[in-house]
């Protein structure tokens, strides 16, 4: 594990000045070319130790297990539930080959270096805040959203293979939660717009029940207070992008899809209305193969969506596959071919899917018994 003082912290700030904004908001590239197999990465979030266990993809998109890496930090459970109940705990990133991890039970972020199949913890680092949630990155910086208390963001550096807090750059959510935080209350998730320029925050039914936009600066800060667009009581939770840049979110109290388009002051405008899936607790979406999954946690299952050019979502199977009880995390392979889920079900469950030209999901197997507290998956 680096440890890393306060002299690599001020050279990466220096660093930052001399790269300029274009640099720190460099486009996210695909890892490999269409075909190539990827590593999957599954978050454990045990209480006790959080790990991260990492299976190698087969030809025909079944996991196999490969190895176990400690985080060096503890996992963590929302009030009321057993998991974090957010998107993006585990991020991966292509450009730099690096896994990002949230030990929400020790407020620290965890750094891992991917070298084909093996996987090693670099550092463990304070997330700025109580009950970090979910990781975003692009370019050269990485922002974790801690859920616990008022909230709040923390920016942090790239620096080769080394990552430094950005000094000055937590910003509060001005929230109203316990720590840790209900699952109702405690933000969905962090992400930058596509280009860069925005941060996103979603903070489900908190005492804001909003969309969040802060704008990013030249050296990685953040503006000093976010443009707060409100959602009514739709319960904002989990967001993908559309190829043109439009913003989907998942809602979890209509159970529906909706899209907006991002302003250039951060505020959203609604391209359509919520459109449900007719299931229970969609709290969950992802882009894969020109399609949106969502995962239905109150119902167990899949369902799947195409977004039009304007905008404007539609249902193209509202059960696109089952799961079993308490489905949460989805990712998708970086070939685009095949689907994993994680569930609740079999006490920890990931299960895997071909993803068919059509949309459809077809079932290859899953992976049994990776723990009840598990939440987080990525794929590189």
């Amino acid at each position: 594990m680096k440890l890393l003082g306060r002299g690599v912290t001020v050279m990466a700030a220096a660093v930052g000045l001399v790269l300029g904004p274009a640099s720190l908001a460099a486009a996210d590239t695909p890892s490999g070319p269409p075909g190539q197999p990827s590593n999957v990465f599954v978050q454990t979030n045990d209480l006790a130790g959080n790990q991260v266990i990492v299976f190698a993809e087969q030809p025909n998109g079944q996991l196999s297990q490969e190895r176990v890496v400690s985080t060096g930090g503890l996992g963590g459970a929302s009030a009321s539930a057993t998991n974090l109940a957010s998107e993006g705990s585990l991020t991966y990133d292509p450009e730099h080959h690096l896994l990002f991890a949230v030990n929400a039970g020790s407020d620290t972020i965890s750094v891992l270096s991917v070298d084909g199949g093996n996987v090693r913890l670099d550092q463990v680092l304070s997330s700025g805040g109580e009950f970090p949630n979910s990781i975003a990155v692009h370019g050269n910086l990485v922002y974790v959203v801690n859920a616990g208390g008022a909230g709040s963001v923390s920016g942090f550096y790239i620096f080769g293979q080394a990552v430094v807090p950005i000094p000055g750059s937590t910003r509060s959510l001005g929230l109203d939660n316990a720590n840790p935080p209900g699952i109702h209350t405690s933000p969905g998730q962090v992400g930058f717009s596509p280009d860069g320029s925005e941060l996103v925050v979603t903070t489900k039914e908190s005492s804001i029940n909003s969309i969040d936009v802060f704008r990013v600066g030249p050296l990685g800060l953040l503006s000093t207070a976010p443009t707060f667009n409100p959602d009514d009581s739709n319960g904002p939770f989990a967001f993908a992008w559309t190829p043109s840049g439009q913003l989907v979110v998942a809602q979890v109290e209509t159970n529906s899809l909706q899209t907006f388009s991002l302003g250039p002051a951060g505020t959203l405008t609604s391209l359509s209305a919520s459109v449900p899936d007719g299931q229970s607790a969609l709290c969950w979406v992802i882009a894969a193969g020109g399609f949106y999954y969502a995962a239905n946690a109150g119902s167990g299952n899949l369902s799947s969506y195409t977004i039009a050019a304007d905008g404007v979502p539609s249902v193209v199977s509202p059960v696109a596959a089952t799961t079993g009880a308490g489905q949460i995390d989805p990712t998708a392979s970086a070939n685009g071919r095949y689907l994993y889920a994680e569930s609740g079900a079999g006490g920890g469950t990931v299960f895997e899917f071909q993803i068919n030209s059509d949309g459809s999901l077809s079932p290859i197997g899953s992976v049994t018994g990776l723990g009840a507290n598990m939440e987080g998956i990525a794929a590189d």
